[in-house]
């Protein structure tokens, strides 16, 4: 049986409406939650990027028990390593023990707003390795000087740290993300329900760890407008990892996708209100070894009639799985 999560999507609400849907995905009985961590969005039309770590500070506690986690946080960037530590922690700690950090190797959209320009792929997920060193140092509560190939840290100690480090996520998308999460994860995350992954991720050592996946999904009792919906918000998903972690920003993704069609984006995205669909959509992660599947509702507006559903059709019939 596959837990099943609910996404905080900053790309499409705001800060306040985001926390008031996570409260209204714990009382509707998610297992957990995921953040999205931003400066844009995709698209024009999702409309909204807030400061995701506010969001997650307001939301650990506006809830009680669901467990919450960045997916995924970019700590090389926009981010130092230091800070994304100490943030974490202390996240952590407004939780009650209840925190996730998932880390990736970024997207060009969100990381070239500090003006570093952005590095090949490989560089990236050097950059990774060595600033989850760095964090896991600064978990362990050590007095942490660094001088390695990107990263500086002079002096640094986090003094508000939880009884136990903050599990780390890392998010993969092929062979050698794999062995890197396999190494230094607690958990791997990913948003393709791809056995491979998961057979990499346990062959490199992560094996009994959690596996994380992800799936948008699009409720609506009409099912041509969930289909219009999802192509005006989440057309870009169809794009690829390869092409979208280049794309500097949404006149991009928005030029990148102009030849997607919505009955496209329905063969991939589950659309209007058939139960069965939607499970089956989820299935994939199972059959391909993830633990827990977090469920995106597209369109802000959106999120309350979908948990309202969830909770009374959908989460009963995905138990089955």
């Amino acid at each position: 049986m596959t837990h099943i999560g609910y996404t905080m999507m900053t790309e499409q609400a705001g800060p306040r409406d985001l926390v008031q849907h996570v409260v209204a995905a714990e009382q509707a009985g998610f297992d957990f939650s995921v953040t999205s961590d931003h400066y844009f969005p995709w698209l024009e039309e999702q409309g909204h990027a807030p400061y995701a770590w506010s969001v997650l500070g307001a939301a650990a506690q506006a809830t009680s028990t669901i467990p919450l986690m960045t997916y995924v946080t970019c700590p090389t960037t926009r981010y130092h390593p230091a800070v994304v530590a100490q943030k974490a922690a202390t996240t952590q700690l407004l939780a009650e023990g209840r925190f996730r950090l998932g880390l990736g190797s970024g997207e060009n959209l969100n990381e070239h707003v500090v003006g570093g320009g952005w590095p090949a792929a490989h560089v990236r997920l050097e950059m990774l390795e060595e600033a989850v060193e760095i964090i896991r140092a600064l978990f362990d509560g050590k007095n942490v000087n660094h001088h390695g190939p990107h990263f500086d840290v002079e002096n640094a100690r986090l003094f508000d740290l939880p009884d136990e480090p903050t599990p780390i996520g890392i998010a993969v998308s092929g062979e050698r993300s794999c062995a890197l999460a396999g190494r230094l994860a607690d958990l791997v995350i990913a948003t393709e329900p791809k056995a491979e992954l998961v057979d990499s991720f346990e062959r490199h050592g992560g094996s009994g760890r959690p596996k994380v996946g992800q799936l948008p999904v699009c409720y609506d009792p009409d099912r041509d407008a969930a289909v219009r919906r999802a192509h005006e918000q989440f057309r870009w998903s169809l794009g690829g990892w390869p092409v979208n972690s280049e794309l500097p920003g949404p006149t991009g993704f928005d030029t990148a996708t102009r030849h997607i069609r919505p009955e496209d984006v329905a063969e991939s995205i589950p659309c209007g209100d058939d139960v069965d669909t939607f499970v089956e959509a989820v299935r994939p992660y199972v059959t391909a070894g993830f633990t827990e599947t977090a469920l995106v509702q597209i369109g802000g507006d959106h999120q309350l009639p979908f948990l309202d559903w969830a909770e009374k059709k959908l989460l009963p019939a995905l138990k089955d799985l």
